[in-house]
Parts: structure tokens; C-alpha cells; sequence
């Protein structure tokens, strides 16, 4: 099985689409971060190396970088898409108050794919999970009526 980094290099080589660097300085922003931006933050971090990039720009590339395997996009409910550097499966967790995305510290559940392999019609090619949930800050300052 290729790993999303090796797919998305043959799709560069396939579609003959160039790493950039607008791409370059994205990726490298998004790598450095442990939280998980909306484009909008995406934007905000890399107009400090390329002050001249526009918004449009920024999504454009953020969804070529996606179809290329080198980051994914979070489509949470509730939430602002959102954008991860690591590509490897894991959850995550969102707080319902001020959407905060974390990745959950849990394995993934592989085996809900393989049981559901076989006793579908369907090809299984993914699940996504998402726990919802107060953050620490939220948490702290919820009401009794919010809590729980």
C-alpha cells in the first residue's frame, strides 16, 4: 500500500504539477504548526515570508496540496475547513465552543474497516471520527449550564 507522500508525488508526476514556492512556503508554514488553521490562518502565517500572496492564492494552493497527499483538509462538523500537515490516520477532537481541533491521542480503529469489508457492497476506502468536547479553556470557563 503507497502512503499518501508517494501518491502524491506520482500525481505531481502525472499531472506534471510543480511543488512551487507558494506551495513550498505553505507546506513549510503548515509544518510547523501543532494546531490545525483554517486557510484563513494559513494566509495570515504566510504573508510574513510572501506579504504579496493573495487569500485566493493561498486556497488554491492549499487544495493542490491536499490532492497531492502533502497535507488533508479537516471537513468537521460545525467547524471552518481546516487543514493538517500530518497525513497519517488519526482522529481528532473539537471543541464545541470555540472550535479548537487537536488530533485525539488514540490508535485508529482499523478494525471497523476490516469488519465492515465483506459485509458491504461498498469498497471501503476510509472512515473519518470525530470527538466533540469542551478544550481546558472553555471548560474552565463554562458555565454550569454548558458543562457536561
Amino acid at each position: 500500500m503507497q502512503t499518501c507522500r508517494v501518491r502524491g508525488k506520482n500525481l505531481l508526476q502525472k499531472k506534471n504539477i510543480r511543488m512551487t514556492k507558494q506551495r513550498k512556503v505553505i507546506l513549510e508554514e503548515l509544518r510547523k504548526q501543532h494546531t490545525h488553521p483554517s486557510a484563513d490562518e494559513v494566509y495570515r502565517m504566510v504573508r510574513h515570508r510572501l506579504p504579496r500572496i493573495s487569500l485566493g492564492t493561498v486556497y488554491r494552493n492549499l487544495e493542490v496540496l491536499v490532492q497531492m497527499g502533502e497535507i488533508q483538509k479537516l471537513e468537521l462538523s460545525g467547524s471552518l475547513k481546516r487543514f493538517d500537515w500530518d497525513t497519517n490516520k488519526h482522529y481528532h477532537i473539537r471543541c464545541v465552543h470555540c472550535d479548537r481541533v487537536d488530533d485525539a491521542p488514540i490508535a485508529p480503529l482499523n478494525q471497523l474497516e476490516n469488519e465492515l469489508y465483506g459485509a458491504t457492497v461498498f469498497e471501503i476506502i476510509g472512515h473519518n471520527l470525530e470527538f466533540k468536547g469542551l478544550c481546558p479553556e472553555c471548560s474552565e470557563n463554562a458555565t454550569p449550564d454548558h458543562a457536561g
